[in-house]
């Protein structure tokens, strides 16, 4: 991997004000990733590629991520930054929208990553279910929303993304498939086992 291409996508993406992975959530993941060698990632949510050229590393040998993306603008510049870092080979970009595209998938995972649409964290939470093999990982981040989650107060516009996202939170803590963990790091990242 071209690690000075990265450094300069993440870069840009920061001056840019595009949404990208936070260092020390990065760092979490990439700790896990170290630990389960994935065969297989799907990423919901591409933006400009970043998160999955950073996941790539950490892939078994022949390993691949899927990751889906529904801005066709985000899509082209996710291309452009996989060549330049040199890994065409591990991902691939699906582009449409993930409510679309996620039930018409028939293969498992061992990681899936949320990092799409905050109101539409239960829809992927339950195709995610379906899509996670015995003993993989989903990993949702922005997972407590600037703080809005735990807390009383919301403005109006991020009414419905609070509350599923509370929905989210209840259903990976009270589901006996799952063993989760809800860490503060970036704006709160969910890490649920499925056992």
């Amino acid at each position: 991997m071209n690690k000075k291409e990265l450094y300069k996508i993440k870069q840009k993406a920061l001056d840019e004000h595009i949404p990208i992975i936070m260092d020390d959530t990065l760092k979490v993941i990439q700790d896990l990733l170290i630990n389960i060698k994935p065969n297989s990632i799907l990423e919901i949510g591409t933006a400009v590629g970043y998160s999955a050229i950073c996941f790539s590393e950490y892939l078994k040998e022949g390993g691949i991520i899927d990751t889906i993306e529904k801005d066709q603008k985000r899509v082209s510049e996710a291309k452009i930054n996989i060549i330049k870092t040199e890994v065409v080979n591990k991902i691939n970009i699906l582009n449409g929208d993930a409510v679309e595209i996620l039930p018409t998938i028939e293969k498992k995972y061992d990681v899936i990553f949320i990092d799409a649409s905050k109101g539409k964290y239960p829809f992927f939470l339950n195709q995610a279910l379906r899509l996670i093999h015995k003993g993989g990982y989903i990993i949702a981040d922005n997972i407590l929303y600037k703080g809005y989650v735990m807390s009383d107060y919301n403005k109006h516009k991020q009414r419905t993304a609070v509350r599923n996202l509370r929905e989210y939170i209840k259903e990976i803590t009270e589901n006996k498939l799952l063993e989760t963990n809800i860490l503060e790091v970036g704006d709160g990242l969910a890490i649920s086992k499925k056992i």
